[in-house]
């Protein structure tokens, strides 16, 4: 006699022995008991979770004629009667089970919906059943709507699909859905426990774990499993040779690299990773066991007590690594395990990937006492960021914004005030050396006042000095602008302030000489306009920079040509870096700014604006402001 495998032989006959989907028994008992039957029911769910299995069910309890011939319809078919027995081998004449990844054509839905117009031949009611039917075509799907809608009173679907997404609507809407969720590792244990005793076979509890855990929620696959693992062993299911067959890790060397781990032992590490090869261990099993373990430790963690299994012997293990290993360093090594096992094909050597997702916590894992040692610059960040520095008296003067717009407003001279000098961006000498690009010589087609240098002229906007309106000019009563109607002046930080000198009047003519005469483009005109004139003497001058990567030994040369050129005679130009008080940058930025706070006070002022401001709620839009 043939052997009969374990997924097939221990097929459940009934409701009552069906595992794992609760849920769903319950729900067609109580309509059977009831006798609220639909016409058409739709089981969804992964593969081997029981969908072919429930609908065998269902036409045994719709055609159950009972031991006696005189039973109805029932929640608990015999087994014994023709009905039941015809359905279980699969020759039941009103039972017709449909594969529709074979026949998915309109033609063969056609020709199983032509039966439909006879009546049962034997049973009570005829069942169609399609398996996989979202592998039907559109046309197919079509040709049933009609009959699936209002089929005869002794006709029942049932449909079964892995991918209910691509099932129309039309169909989802006609039918009751069921959906068989995937078996538990501890719902498969039991089960597998039940039929190797009932087959008398003897089996380790932890390699039947194995076998559960290795099916993924399907029970069809947990006893094709075991029926090999039983073939392997040769009768006898032992760990060793379920985790040799399964290709899996030794939940020891696991443990160890996750012990290796939170000791920042990374030669362990390596050595563990070089053991794994040898055995010709999965890579990817690896890392989904390190993620099963890193998540009950971090149950253990989070909520003490919850993740503890006492059949499982590494439990106490398990305790041990979460009390050794920081909660965040856990939830870190668990994201690397997840995502690392995407990066197994993408490496050479699948070993090697393995050995830097485990090596890549220990590139993130601080080192010991970091939380007590701070560098200079993060505490000079906190201090600034518990007393801000400052401002010095010669710059701080009111905001034109803070007095009411229904005064009229005089603008002073232009006060002192403070650049936004650009955090210097230190470069290499082989750098510094090199050629300048060779878009350097393209002519200058921009304003300066809004080219490169806006950077510096926008951060050395002043701070206007209000003084009271004259008596020559009455204020009119205007509606107070909101915050957002008034065009704000932006305001420098603390920094150098401008600070006028002789030289710094000198170079200040000599370098708009130039740029009217465009005899300096792109980094040689940035290198005049940062600079600030220190000494002058016969053939040499001394210029400031506050930033070392405009000192470029090219644009320094061209400069000096241009100067020669511009009849300054062969002076030699020496750069230093340090901060900048007088630069043309900052000049052409104050007066910009003067002429901004000018361009306000005009439109502010102005009579017809206020009365747009006052009869019809006006206002100036922000930023709108442009000086030409």
């Amino acid at each position: 006699m043939s052997y009969l495998v374990l997924a097939r032989k221990y097929r459940p006959r009934n409701f009552t022995e069906m595992v794992g989907q609760e849920h769903v028994v319950q729900a067609l008992t109580n309509a059977l008991v009831q006798q609220r039957l639909h016409h058409a029911y739709l089981f969804t769910g992964t593969r081997g979770v029981g969908k072919t299995t429930v609908s065998r069910i269902l036409a045994k309890s719709l055609n159950c004629q009972g031991a006696d011939g005189q039973g109805g319809i029932t929640a608990e078919p015999c087994g014994v009667c023709q009905a039941c027995r015809d359905i279980d081998a699969g020759r039941f004449v009103d039972y017709t089970e449909l594969d529709a990844a074979s026949n998915r054509g309109v033609d063969e839905v056609q020709s199983l919906l032509e039966q439909a117009v006879y009546k049962p031949v034997q049973g009570r009611f005829k069942v169609f059943m399609i398996d996989e039917v979202h592998m039907l075509t559109n046309t197919a799907f079509n040709a049933m709507l009609k009959t699936l809608e209002e089929p005869p009173e002794y006709l029942k679907f049932v449909l079964a699909t892995t991918d209910p997404q691509k099932v129309p609507v039309t169909v989802l809407s006609r039918c009751l859905q069921f959906n068989l969720r995937p078996m538990a590792p501890e719902t498969v244990f039991e089960h597998l426990t039940r039929v190797l005793a009932t087959e008398q076979l003897s089996a380790e509890p932890q390699a039947l774990r194995l076998l559960a855990r290795a099916a993924r929620g399907s029970m069809r696959d947990a006893l094709s499993l075991t029926d090999q693992a039983i073939a392997f062993g040769n009768g006898q299911l032992q760990e060793a040779g379920v985790r040799q067959m399964l290709g899996s890790v030794d939940r020891s060397h696991v443990l160890q690299l996750i012990r290796a781990l939170a000791e920042g032992d990374g030669a362990t590490v390596v050595a563990q990773v070089n053991a794994l090869r040898l055995q010709g261990v999965s890579a990817a099993a690896t890392l989904e066991d390190m993620a099963m373990l890193l998540q009950r430790m971090a149950v253990m963690q989070m909520v003490p007590g919850m993740a503890q299994d006492g059949e499982d012997p590494d439990t106490q293990g398990l305790a041990d690594l979460a009390q050794a290993m920081p909660a965040e360093e856990t939830q870190l090594l668990y994201s690397l395990c997840l995502h690392g096992r995407t990066e197994l094909g993408l490496a050479p050597d699948e070993y090697a990937a393995l050995t830097m997702v485990l090596l890549r916590l220990l590139a993130f894992k601080p080192p010991a006492g970091s939380a007590e040692k701070k560098s200079p610059r993060t505490s000079q960040r906190a201090l600034a960021d518990v007393a801000p520095a400052k401002t010095p008296a010669a710059v701080q003067a009111p905001s034109p914004v803070s007095a009411p717009l229904a005064q009229p407003i005089a603008i002073a001279q232009p006060v002192a005030v403070t650049p936004v000098a650009s955090a210097p961006k230190a470069i290499s000498p082989q750098q510094a050396a090199s050629e300048p690009p060779p878009w350097e010589d393209l002519p200058d087609t921009r304003d300066y006042a809004s080219d490169d240098a806006a950077d510096a002229f926008e951060a050395s906007l002043p701070e206007p000095v209000l003084s009271a309106p004259p008596a020559a000019l009455r204020a009119l009563p205007v509606r107070e602008a909101s915050d957002s109607a008034r065009v704000d002046v932006p305001k420098a930080p603390a920094s150098t302030p401008l600070q006028t000198t002789a030289e710094g009047d000198v170079w200040f003519g000599i370098v708009q000489g130039l740029l009217v005469q465009e005899a300096i483009t792109a980094l040689v005109r940035e290198l005049a306009l940062q600079s600030q004139l220190m000494v002058r003497d016969a053939d040499q001058w001394l210029l400031r920079i506050e930033r070392e990567s405009l000192n470029h030994p090219a644009s320094r040369e061209r400069l000096q040509n241009a100067l020669a050129a511009a009849g300054h005679g062969n002076v030699r130009l020496q750069v230093e870096q340090g901060p900048v008080a007088d630069c043309p940058a900052k000049r052409m930025a104050v007066a910009a700014a003067a002429k901004m706070v000018a361009a306000q006070a005009l439109i502010e002022n102005d009579p017809m604006v206020q009365s747009l401001m006052r009869d019809f709620g006006a206002r100036i839009v922000p930023g709108s402001l442009q000086v030409i």
